[in-house]
């Protein structure tokens, strides 16, 4: 059922829009993925583009391209054989797949600053976001889901406008951490929407509008903490990295006092066609393989 709106509520969404684009064009400014990232994102989502358009861009970075061939060559794909040049990798994997590994080895030089202020530092948010990313992988293949590499780049970004808060608005985000230690009945999200006129969910949304992300990256920022208010047709994805926030905050992994809730919707695991058993089984790979994440990725510096 639609809601009805009224001026007032207009008014407060628009006010609201108006403080995440400000944040988010402060942003642009201090914090942005490399141009060749952005080069790569581009080049894929362009139907026109070959195997051959992407090498040639990788090929300009060879940081970059090692970086992806680690990961292609790691046991997080588990392919057959070492693969020695980005093209077989392209080959192999497609150019989604290889776009989202150069995204993820992008990513850790953004989320820098580490300790913000006594409760908060952001390497235990990407600790969190490694874990996330890796749980949100290993529930895909569990369900069948298809796109692992996907799933773990969802997971990996939900938090990302954590990111935004952190580097445009660092005195209001040390605020909502003081809040929210001193209060633990109030949610991470309550705390933003207080002091800072909007929460996580609305500027990572926002965020990747601007960075041109696919929309199942828009839903995923956008509501992983309320997965079931999206249409059926676009919860997947958010509803996976629900879930795995909610196992890998139960778990102590990372900075998890963003996660609203220590209980899983039962309704969300028969959407995703996952059952207790594959769930725990889940819980019985995820340290293993985050250690593994964490080794391909590294920290942010």
């Amino acid at each position: 059922m639609t809601q009805a709106t009224t001026p007032q509520t207009d008014s407060a969404q628009a006010q609201r829009d108006r403080i995440v684009r400000e944040a988010i064009a402060e942003i642009s400014h201090i914090a942005t993925l490399p141009e060749i990232t952005l080069k790569i994102i581009r080049l894929v989502e362009d139907p026109d583009s070959t195997a051959q358009d992407l090498n040639k861009v990788i090929t300009h970075d060879p940081a970059l391209g090692a970086r992806i061939l680690k990961v292609v060559n790691s046991a997080f794909y588990g392919l057959p054989g070492q693969i020695g040049s980005i093209n077989r990798a392209i080959v192999l994997l497609g150019l989604n797949a290889v776009k989202n590994i150069a995204i993820a080895a992008s990513l850790a030089k953004l989320f820098r600053g580490g300790q913000i202020c006594p409760g908060f530092n952001a390497r235990d948010l990407w600790s969190h976001s490694i874990a996330v990313g890796t749980t949100t992988r290993l529930l895909s293949q569990e369900a069948e889901l298809g796109l692992p590499d996907e799933a773990f780049l969802a997971g990996l970004i939900h938090d990302i406008g954590i990111m935004v808060e952190m580097q445009a608005r660092r005195a209001k985000f040390i605020q909502v951490i003081e809040t929210v230690q001193g209060d633990p009945r109030i949610s991470f999200r309550e705390a933003e929407q207080r002091i800072l006129g909007a929460d996580h969910e609305a500027f990572g949304a926002a965020l990747c509008r601007t960075w041109k992300f696919p929309s199942s990256f828009i839903f995923v920022t956008g509501y992983h903490h309320r997965p079931a208010e999206l249409a059926v047709r676009h919860r997947t994805l958010a509803a996976a990295v629900h879930v795995a926030d909610v196992l890998c905050a139960g778990l102590e992994l990372g900075y998890g006092r963003t996660v609203e809730t220590d209980q899983i919707d039962p309704n969300l695991l028969v959407q995703l066609n996952l059952t207790a058993e594959k769930v725990d089984r889940v819980k019985g790979r995820v340290h293993e393989a985050i250690e593994e994440t964490h080794n391909l990725l590294g920290s942010p510096v």
